[in-house]
């Protein structure tokens, strides 16, 4: 059902003389930017009864009118698939996916994803973009993942993410024992040849910085936590095998499966069978969009990394 939207807003002092859609994004903060600068350009948001330009100024005492219609975002049905909700309120639902769940509809994966059990367990976010979906998990990454339930937290949420003020961090095994932790700070872009992979790119690439430290070494892997300071796509698993320390189980970049010489046929078995790649999104932190407060969760391993740990655990620790 299409929502109505009838609000009017007084320019307060503090804001005179300031361009309309500025004032428009303070005075109605639910909304994104974009879309008041539509609502305005289409006559939905006037000053005074009057259409004016996004870069008109205002000033105190006018009298900013919206009526609009708010339009169904997301198009796709709820599907009834069961989620893991570690925290929920009237503004955001925090959940723990698990390996397997695609987030967002797409070629291959038109439904059974996160976006459709969304829809299924809270019908009204689908007039919140994407259904709330503000940052994804690659279909085999688990971890804890933010969704807005609001358009208020979603505008915020977004904010937050492309101020680098969203904490997260990752757990990850990787090939290769490491002498400490460091940082990759190097451009990504997509693939030149493979469209479905992602690549460090010096020439058009986006700013990409992972940190990393050392949680425990093995004989021929390293357990390690990771935190990105940004969030491109495979961001973790392309600095990873950049530095030549793939993921353990990764099929897209970290190649063939490796068998470390002399492994036990325990191991052998246990790397075979890991079918996916070993990261974990396991803390995050942020600043609650409606209340401000500062709010963090974390959840433990999943079961098959616990084992797998475990497993890596019977080789001589260095």
């Amino acid at each position: 059902m299409t929502e109505i939207i009838d609000r009017q807003e007084i320019v307060p002092e503090a804001h005179s003389n300031e361009r309309f859609d500025q004032v428009a994004a303070q005075l109605f903060p639910e909304y994104s930017r974009s879309r008041l600068q539509t609502w305005i350009k289409g006559g939905e948001l006037t000053v005074n009864g009057c259409i004016r330009r996004t870069r008109d100024k205002v000033i105190d005492g006018e009298i900013l009118h919206l009526q609009a219609e708010l339009q169904v975002e997301v198009r796709s049905v709820g599907e009834d698939i069961a989620l893991e909700i570690v925290y929920e309120d009237d503004d955001v639902i925090v959940i723990n996916k698990p390996a397997g769940l695609v987030v967002h509809p797409g070629a291959g994966n038109p439904d059974g994803t996160l976006l459709n059990a969304l829809l299924n367990h809270y019908p009204d976010i689908d007039k919140v973009p994407r259904a709330g979906i503000v940052h994804r998990l690659d279909r085999d990454t688990t971890g804890l993942m933010v969704v807005a339930k609001t358009l208020e937290a979603h505008t915020s949420l977004v904010s937050q993410l492309q101020a680098r003020e969203v904490h997260r961090e990752y757990d990850a095994v990787v090939f290769g024992t490491m002498t400490g932790g460091g940082t990759v700070d190097e451009p990504m872009g997509r693939h030149p040849r493979q469209r479905t992979k992602m690549a460090v790119s010096q020439v058009g690439g986006k700013e990409a910085v992972t940190h990393y430290r050392v949680t425990r070494r093995f004989l021929t892997h390293t357990h390690i936590r990771c935190f990105l300071e940004t969030g491109r796509t495979h961001q973790i698993r392309v600095h990873m095998a950049h530095i030549k320390y793939p993921l353990l189980g990764d099929p897209l970049y970290a190649g063939r499966p490796r068998l470390p010489k002399g492994a036990s046929e325990l191991l052998i078995t246990t790397l075979r069978g890991f079918g996916r790649q070993a990261l974990h999104a396991r803390k995050l932190e942020l600043e609650h969009p409606i209340s401000g407060d500062t709010m963090s969760w974390e959840v433990p391993l999943p079961d098959d990394m616990k084992a797998l740990l475990a497993v890596l655990s019977t080789e001589d620790v260095r």
